[in-house]
């Protein structure tokens, strides 16, 4: 009996000593206790509780009621290396998923809710229709809804917000009061037969010197309706995509980082109207990689891998007549020698989600837009005269 519990009693110390010896190395090692650290989460949320907090003190009122100051390079550099393109594709799968029949109703009424949709205009109301996020995003308006302005030659784009609009002074464009970016970053390099060298930027793009160059931006908000339409009768020359950044375009992220719309991927139609050039740039946004335009199949955005400061082309000028059909949208867009040829309130693209669409147009210098800084605006609605 003296022997067993000797037998069980040395059994006992010797697992305790070992327990005690591998904890030591446990302590030593600090694998034991703590776990091994990831870069990128820890990166995730430094980066963002830093951001917060710098936004945090701008949220009081300035002096003079000047803007608030614009982000650093650090910080926008900092803004740029999370993840935001391979989080839109992320979404972009997710919004793919078939829905439940059960599950449709809820899930789209809480984005009823929380975004302002007004289902009332939608061409199908029953939210059981829609099997997937996309669908519903993407959803078609009554014919009715949209009526457009006959008395203007420019209407609105799309459904959103006007961020900004005026006269292109400098090369530079304001893509919100007091922020700025240049024309030729955003548009890409311009080619023009028989140009002076000497000319800047903005007066290489227009043809005649009693014209000037205007411009306006639209927001779009994720309540909004996501397609864009064609703002006037003109004719596609070039597609140039630019892929880039996925930032956020809200218009208070607008205000802290420069040049943003020339830091996000993009999609830039360019060509002719009755009064000369012509340019309506879809931008990207964060879960807003997805940019379709109808008529050109080939384009594909946010892809995962690009370089940066690159640019893809597709010239319609040199492709033969023809007449392309659009897609799973019953129309047709022609397109012969000089481009793809567009109506004015034609469907041209969409987006996954909200984002911006920027105007860029020569007219003569007498035109006078119609609107207000901030004011909500609709597809069809006049934007100037002249």
């Amino acid at each position: 009996m003296a022997a067993a519990l000797r037998r069980v009693s040395s059994g006992l110390i010797s697992r305790v000593s070992s327990v005690s010896c591998s904890q030591q190395r446990s302590l030593n090692t600090g694998r034991g206790f703590l776990p091994r650290p990831r870069p990128l989460p820890i990166l995730l949320v430094t980066g963002g509780g830093y951001l917060g907090y710098q936004h945090y003190k701008r949220r009081g009122p300035s002096e003079d009621g000047a803007p608030p100051p614009l982000a650093t390079p650090t910080q926008v550099a900092l803004y740029r290396s999370f993840p935001t393109r391979l989080l839109s594709r992320a979404w972009g799968r997710l919004n793919g998923v078939e829905l439940p029949t059960w599950l449709r109703k809820p899930v789209y009424s809480l984005y009823i809710w929380t975004f302002g949709v007004n289902m009332q205009e939608a061409a199908v109301e029953d939210l059981h229709h829609y099997r997937n996020l996309g669908e519903f995003f993407r959803r078609r308006l009554k014919p009715a809804v949209r009526p457009l302005c006959a008395s203007s030659c420019l209407i609105s784009p799309a459904d959103g917000r006007i961020l900004h609009f005026g006269r292109v002074k400098n090369s530079e464009v304001e893509q919100v009061k007091g922020v700025t970016y240049s024309l030729e970053n955003f548009l890409g390099p311009q080619k023009r037969q028989g140009s002076d060298s000497s000319l800047s930027f903005r007066d290489l793009l227009l043809s005649s010197p009693d014209n000037d160059l205007f411009h306006v931006v639209v927001y779009l908000a994720p309540g909004d309706y996501h397609c864009f339409h064609s703002p006037t009768d003109w004719r596609v020359e070039l597609r140039r995509h630019f892929p880039g950044s996925l930032m956020s375009v809200n218009p208070g992220v607008a205000r802290l980082v420069k040049e943003l719309f020339c830091l996000n991927e993009r999609v830039a139609l360019t060509g002719q109207w009755q009064h000369g050039f012509f340019s309506l740039t879809a931008v990207g946004a964060t879960n807003v990689g997805s940019i379709r335009v109808y008529f050109d199949q080939e384009l594909q955005t946010n892809a995962p891998r690009y370089s940066k400061g690159s640019f893809h082309d597709r010239s319609y000028i040199a492709i033969s007549d023809q007449v392309l059909d659009v897609a799973g949208d019953g129309g047709v867009v022609s397109i012969d020698g000089g481009g793809v040829a567009l109506q004015k309130g034609e469907a041209v693209g969409e987006f996954n989600l909200g984002s911006t669409i920027v105007l860029l147009f020569e007219a003569p210098k007498d035109f006078i837009f119609n609107l207000q800084p901030g004011q909500r605006i609709r597809v069809g609605e006049g934007l100037g005269s002249l």
